[in-house]
């Protein structure tokens, strides 16, 4: 219903075709998606459209992939909006980390091998990962790094250094949910080696934890290529 009231739809570079074409015909769409080193707009430049184009008259829909709360900017953007008086809505959206560990058969959370998980980034603003190892390597919890791809060799390496062992179950789920979905599982000790091998390229999910034994019996999704 709100994808067909807008006039104006800002889209990110992980938004599908399918969901894209839920917007009404005749809305006006601008790209504004990032890949790493290729940002379409700047983030502020984004800030700055949404607020001209509202203080247009003009219903704005900012479509973003997953949950726009979670590693999304959504706040940074909401934040510009306020400042700005601007009237808004947020819809929640399922995070990747949820997506990406149901169809990859590895429950985040488990009575006998997890009983926290917590989510982090592995790409800061400043480009630098400055993230609470030990608070990472408690026992009994599952760690789900978003963007970890790039440097997933260094976050294995601190996760050891900071107390996990080496041979604690990892994986990485590529394109999660879709027919390109590929998921390579191994270590901390290993699985950077293992994804590597496989040639696997962004959009990912690291997971980290005993959970990921659980793949084994509860691995369902099967993609057809």
């Amino acid at each position: 219903r709100l994808m067909q009231q807008a006039d104006v739809v800002l889209y990110d570079n992980l938004v599908s075709k399918e969901v894209l074409e839920l917007t009404r015909r005749d809305a006006r769409r601008i790209y504004v998606g990032k890949q790493r080193a290729n940002h379409t707009l700047r983030q502020e430049q984004i800030n700055a459209l949404m607020v001209e184009l509202a203080k247009q008259g003009q219903r704005v829909l900012r479509l973003k992939g997953g949950d726009p709360y979670v590693f999304g900017r959504g706040g940074e953007e909401i934040e510009t909006l306020a400042a700005a008086g601007i009237r808004f809505e947020v819809v929640p959206g399922i995070t990747a980390a949820n997506a990406a560990a149901a169809y990859a058969g590895i429950p985040l959370t488990h009575r006998e091998h997890a009983h926290s998980c917590v989510f982090v980034t592995g790409h800061l603003k400043d480009g630098t990962m400055d993230l609470d190892w030990h608070g990472l390597a408690r026992p009994k919890q599952t760690i789900v790094i978003y963007m970890g791809l790039l440097g997933l060799e260094a976050l294995c390496r601190q996760l050891i250094a900071h107390g996990l062992a080496e041979d604690t179950p990892a994986a990485v789920v590529q394109q999660a949910t879709v027919p390109q979905q590929r998921v390579v599982t191994g270590t901390l000790r290993d699985l950077a080696a293992r994804v590597a091998e496989a040639g696997l390229r962004p959009p990912t999910l690291v997971i980290v934890g005993d959970v990921v034994r659980l793949r084994e019996k509860l691995a369902w999704y099967e993609p057809q290529r």
